[in-house]
């Protein structure tokens, strides 16, 4: 349902997409959720992204970088199947318009399959024609629409841990496990983008980019949860669970969500030389809007279910008892301006870059506003030096911020952003002949000015909260041979609330969603010769240490796990020549169909995939 991330232990929810973000609806579901068929590559950056991005997590941000129109005509075609009655077909083609200054891409996908958990399905239908124009030498502009409609997402609802990795005399559930009903089970968004890209080149050293986008987006889910109802006397009863029997006590509830948002970065680029001194200038100013509103409906029936023995047909849509409505409209407002001057001097790489942010934000629930208002400064330092052997030691500094809405109990005052800033130290390695590469980091990060209970009122929240992180990172790449090459990476990851405020509990625990080990590695092995040419062999693992359960780190950790992925595919042009441009893959994830888990809390919890076998045939030309 959503592409959000961990990175150095922090949250990375605003994700974006052709150096523009993808606009998320806080606290609420909505956010574009872009298909791999139409990334060309992923980045990833690590620490403090806010001198180029503005309000963004400590932890960094991830950029999917779009497929672009190309020159040369080339049309591929697939089709695919698989576990979960997968039904999957897609084309993606591209080239130019005859003799003409103009190329096209055009990406296309339809998709449906069953998903893991009993009665729910998963389909996607996309669109998504892109066009570049070369007015003249010295200028493009580009012109691309996505369109996503998925009318079903699965299912989002959680599952105690008790019968999951947490034993009950009862028995046990599994990955299918679902306790929704199928007549309130919805999850329905939509997603129209609209953008442009302009680049004209001033002269031989300056360059104008602008990059600008509109969004406009819906979702709709209907579905079930299970906790806290409110009792006649005023309080709330929290017994939604007893794991003597397995019951559980759910309430039906309904969002229906819609944004539009527009973004815009204009970017001055140039090269400067003095003497034997280089200058890389990076000029810029963006604009991002977001209007965003979100209608919760809860209604009052409250249903039993049994974890182990589920019930499917249990709410009747014309018999739901009362309701309660809640209305949350979000705004968003935000203009930065940045400068980055990257020098290098011989084999010294220097970068310095500084942003000045203005922010606004409301959001207005039930019709009482809650306001940020910031202006925010962010910087970041950093030096890289080359060695003739490939070493490349390096060290840089960077802060960030993240907007806060609401009202600091303690002053009276709209809340400060909360705050974060990273010292990272490591050295890069790439031999010669540029078959092997590696990069260790050492990192610490600090967050300040995070959320905390108010000591002289439960109901209030003061900024005295600090969160730290650190830890390191080793990633490496090698060309063994012509044949194989192998992937892999490793982070140990220390982090800690050393700042609490009032609830003296949370000092000194670890977040949840933060493994203290992971790594992953993969292999490739290509067959060019004998009778298996043609041939691809892929596989590795995937490991995440435990986690913690809650919060508090009293109720018990989170399994670690090891997933094993195998891939395999062929060149049916090895074969015969008239099959050029065919090939088939047969693709395994978690192979070994291994239980995983992940939780919120010791009553919120989700089975991670369970095994997916998928073969597919494409044929390009």
């Amino acid at each position: 349902m959503f592409d959000t991330f961990t990175i150095r232990g922090f949250k990375a929810e605003q994700s974006y997409y052709d150096g523009l973000m993808l606009p998320l609806l806080k606290g609420w579901n909505l956010q574009p959720q872009i298909d791999p068929i139409a990334i060309q590559q992923v980045e990833i950056f690590k620490g403090p992204t806010s001198v180029l991005y503005g309000a963004m997590s400590p932890g960094g941000m991830v950029n999917m970088v779009a497929k672009s129109p190309q020159q040369k005509k080339k049309t591929k075609l697939e089709l695919a199947t698989g576990t979960h009655n997968l039904k999957e077909g897609s084309i993606d083609t591209t080239g130019q318009f005859g003799d003409s200054d103009v190329s096209y891409r055009l990406l296309a996908l339809a998709k449906e399959k069953d998903s893991q958990v009993d009665g729910a399905k998963e389909e996607r239908y996309l669109l998504a024609p892109s066009i570049d124009w070369q007015i003249n030498e010295k200028t493009w502009v580009n012109f691309n629409l996505y369109y996503q409609k998925d009318p079903a997402m699965g299912i989002n609802s959680a599952l105690p841990s008790s019968g999951m990795f947490v034993a009950n005399s009862n028995g046990s559930t599994s990955p299918s496990t679902w306790v929704g009903s199928k007549s309130w089970s919805t999850f329905d968004r939509d997603v129209l983008m609209f953008g442009y890209k302009i680049n004209h080149e001033i002269n031989n050293s300056w360059s104008f980019l602008q990059n600008a986008r509109y969004l406009d987006a819906s979702l709709l889910q209907e579905n079930t949860y299970h906790g806290g109802v409110p009792t006649p006397s005023g309080s709330w009863d929290f017994n939604y669970f007893d794991p003597n029997t397995g019951n559980l006590r759910l309430t039906a509830y309904r969002t229906k969500e819609t944004s539009k948002g527009f973004t815009i970065d204009n970017q001055l680029s140039g090269l400067l030389q003095t003497g034997n001194i280089e200058h890389n200038i990076l000029l810029g100013m963006d604009y991002q809007n977001l209007d965003g509103e979100s209608i919760y409906t809860a209604f009052n029936k409250v249903y039993w279910n049994n974890i182990f023995a589920p019930n499917h047909n249990y709410i009747d849509r014309n018999d739901m008892g009362g309701e309660l409505r809640n209305i949350d409209k979000v705004t968003v407002d935000q203009i930065g301006i940045y400068l980055q001057d990257q020098i290098r001097y011989d084999s010294l790489v220097l970068i310095a870059g500084g942003r000045y942010d203005n922010y606004r934000g409301n959001n207005e629930y039930n019709g009482v506003s809650n306001k940020a208002e910031h202006k925010q400064f962010s910087y970041r330092v950093g030096a890289l030096y080359e060695f003739e052997s490939g070493i490349a030691p390096f060290i840089n500094y960077a802060t960030s911020f993240e907007p806060l809405a609401g009202t600091n109990s303690a002053t009276g005052e709209n809340y400060d952003p909360e705050l974060g800033k990273q010292i990272e130290l490591g050295i890069k390695y790439q031999s010669v002949d540029g078959t092997q590469f590696l990069t260790t980091s050492l990192f610490h990060i600090t967050k300040s000015n995070v959320l905390a209970a108010d000591p002289s009122n439960f109901l209030q929240k003061t900024q005295i909260g600090e969160v730290v992180s650190q830890g390191i990172e080793i990633e490496g790449k090698w060309y063994a041979t012509d044949n194989l090459d192998f992937s892999a990476s490793y982070t140990y990851l220390d982090m800690e609330v050393t700042d609490a405020g009032a609830d003296k509990d949370l000092k000194g625990t670890t977040p949840i969603y933060v493994p203290k080990h992971s790594a992953n590695l993969w292999t490739n092995y290509h067959f060019f010769d004998g009778t298996l040419a043609g041939t691809r062999l892929s596989g590795g693992v995937r490991y995440v240490g435990n986690m913690e359960r809650d919060a508090r780190n009293t109720t018990g950790k989170v399994p670690s796990y090891a997933l094993i992925d195998l891939s395999l595919g062929y060149d049916l042009g090895y074969a015969n020549d008239i099959l050029k441009g065919a090939t088939v893959n047969l693709i395994a994830n978690n192979l070994f169909d291994k239980e995983y888990y992940s939780c919120y809390d010791n009553d919120n919890c989700w089975y991670g995939a369970e095994r997916s076998v998928e073969l597919n045939v494409s044929y390009q030309f």
